[in-house]
């Protein structure tokens, strides 16, 4: 289906002024849908666990390509791609709650501040400390950058209503099931290839538009150098650029459920601290918008190729 550009700036600032609905929203929705169809496929292997996602992914694109099919005129295009992207996108819940975190910290909640990590990570919260929460926070940022603003903007620039559904499909799917426990190594497997898959490039795009938006050198010398070291393909493109925009260091050693893991440092400054939460907000939010315009931009070339070839 053809994109509108206007239906996505619409979107963002849909998303920027009302963010999440505390009920009703479409993701949640979705979610729960997953779990129903969770407890009647579920099984301890990749084959289960591809048609899991298969079955739910696909049932987004069709919905997608329904709702994509309403918008005929330009202002009802750009209504119905402004109420997908805005069902999609996070960026300002994320936003939401790096500011939550900031204000735990400086008022010293630090009982508060771990309690409230998990809507960022999964990292286990217990015995950290004030500066380690900040790291934990800073780099969940830079990550949740690409997941939840910048992929939904390049996938509904590219392939409109149904990138935006399939996107956000496959991204809720990986957070999910995706993890290597023993439950889902396997029956999430295809969900998290899949999410690799789809944030390949929106992750290059956040770590470059990273570098803009900060004028930084230091953000594009961590980004070339340290880009590759994280153990996720995508993940680490993010924080190496958010990194060196910082002037900070960011990696080192995570506990998720009991499962240690050491992973390698990126950056060359000091350890982030508390102060650096309200730095991360504001430069995720620079690069949010950086995106829109982009995807705006993309969408309007697209759209413009399309009329001409209908010539």
């Amino acid at each position: 289906m053809r994109v509108s550009p206007e239906g996505l700036i619409l979107g963002v600032v849909l998303d920027a002024l009302l963010g999440d609905p505390r009920r009703g929203h479409p993701v949640a929705g979705f979610g729960r849908a997953a779990m129903w169809l969770e407890k009647r496929t579920y099984g301890d292997s990749r084959a289960r666990g591809a048609l899991f996602a298969g079955v739910l992914v696909g049932g987004a694109g069709a919905l997608g390509l329904a709702l994509g099919s309403l918008g005929r005129g330009r202002v009802s295009r750009a209504l119905v791609t402004a109420g997908a992207t805005w069902a999609v996108l996070g960026g300002t819940s994320l936003g939401r709650e790096g500011q939550f975190m900031a204000r735990a910290l400086e008022s010293g909640d630090l009982e508060g501040a771990r309690g409230r990590l998990s809507h960022l990570c999964a990292r286990d919260p217990r015995g950290l400390g004030a500066d380690e929460l900040a790291r934990a926070t800073v780099e969940s940022l830079a990550e949740n950058t690409s997941d939840a603003a910048i992929a939904p903007l390049v996938w509904g620039a590219v392939a409109g209503v149904p990138g935006l559904f399939v996107y956000r499909a496959v991204n809720t799917l990986d957070a999910m099931v995706g993890y290597r426990s023993a439950r889902y190594v396997r029956f999430g497997w295809a969900a998290a290839r899949l999410d690799d898959a789809a944030n390949w490039v929106p992750a290059r795009v956040t770590g470059l538009l990273t570098v803009l938006c900060s004028g930084s050198g230091e953000s594009w010398r961590v980004l070339r150098r340290d880009g590759g070291k994280h153990p996720s393909p995508n993940a680490g493109r993010c924080e190496a650029a958010f990194a060196g925009a910082l002037g900070v260091r960011l990696g080192g050693t995570n506990s998720y459920g009991g499962l240690v893991e050491r992973r390698p440092e990126m950056g060359d400054g000091r350890a982030p601290r508390v102060g650096d939460v309200r730095r991360a907000v504001r430069l995720s939010a620079r690069v949010t918008f950086a995106a829109a315009v982009l995807a705006a931009g993309t969408a309007a070339v697209a759209a413009a190729a399309a009329a001409r070839g209908r010539r």
